[in-house]
């Protein structure tokens, strides 16, 4: 038996892998061997398409700006959470305040009177000015919104809605909630 040096065994098994690869190549050419093609274009399509439908779940969910009610770390939002609990009284009314840039401040006012505008003048949330109309409300929780200056106003809304009467002559109700929101 003969022995066969690394470099002849080398050439011997490229002859032998050359050899077989011809034999693949005839078959095909001959139709025996059917050769699968991956369409390139539709899996990149795919996965395009699944990335961007994550993208936007992500982009809906996550990132509306409001925060996780689990998260623990101080937030630098304008918006307060939280009510201020001001004034005292036997009737109570939820009262929030929207400054220009959309922050929000929220309070639950505790007093005896009868009207909101009253009940906001005791406590010191609203200063204004009398009109014909009524009090014409300038300032809310400290914050100065002028007309004549400013182009912005205090608008007045009961359960969100725009109001159709004056602070200073809208009665307290049960389950009512009332706010100022500047607006031009």
């Amino acid at each position: 038996m003969s022995t066969l040096s690394n470099e002849s065994f080398s050439h011997y098994k490229c002859v032998e892998a050359t050899l077989h690869f011809s034999a693949i190549a005839q078959r095909l050419k001959k139709g025996d061997i059917k050769m699968k093609k991956t369409n390139t274009k539709k899996v990149s399509s795919f996965i395009l398409c699944i990335v961007l439908i994550v993208a936007i779940a992500l982009f809906t969910t996550g990132c509306n700006g409001k925060e996780n009610a689990a998260s623990s770390a101080p937030s630098d939002s304008k918006t307060q959470t939280d009510s201020t609990i001001i004034g005292e009284g036997s009737t109570s009314f939820p009262f929030t305040v929207v400054d220009r840039e959309g922050g929000t401040t929220q309070f639950e006012v505790h007093t005896d009177k009868e009207t909101v505008g009253e009940a906001l003048m005791e406590v010191g949330l609203i200063e204004g000015e009398d009109s014909e109309y009524g009090l014409f409300v300038k300032t809310v929780n400290g914050i100065t919104a002028d007309y004549d200056n400013d182009g912005v106003y205090w608008a007045f809304y009961i359960n969100e809605d725009y109001a159709v009467t004056g602070v200073d002559s809208t009665p307290i109700a049960d389950g009512e909630s009332y706010s100022f929101k500047v607006e031009k």
